[in-house]
């Protein structure tokens, strides 16, 4: 069963590439994706308090959207990055 997209509406046709809460990942994310000549838009979203739990307590989570076009390229750049990097993002499955 596939899983309906989350679609940026504010931007053209913009997915959600991945989700972290550590600033260094966000970091070497958004500059591989600069090397690779990927466009793609960061923003940092507040998580409420509440909902801290689920996040291991960070108050910030930085969302990397990208255009639905460059999907496989992106995630094929994000392949080449090390592996402790990788495991600290949540990459949406498309």
């Amino acid at each position: 069963m596939k899983r309906k997209l989350k679609i940026d509406e504010s931007v053209n046709r913009s997915v959600v590439l991945c989700e972290t809460t550590n600033f260094h990942a966000g970091k070497l994310t958004s500059r591989k994706l600069t090397e690779d000549s990927i466009s793609f838009r960061k923003a940092w979203k507040k998580i409420p308090f509440f909902k801290r739990g689920a996040y291991q307590g960070a108050d910030k989570i930085c969302v990397i959207y990208i255009n639905r076009n460059e999907y496989s390229r992106a995630r094929r750049s994000l392949d080449t990055l090390e592996f402790k990097i990788r495991e600290r993002l949540l990459l949406n499955v498309i």
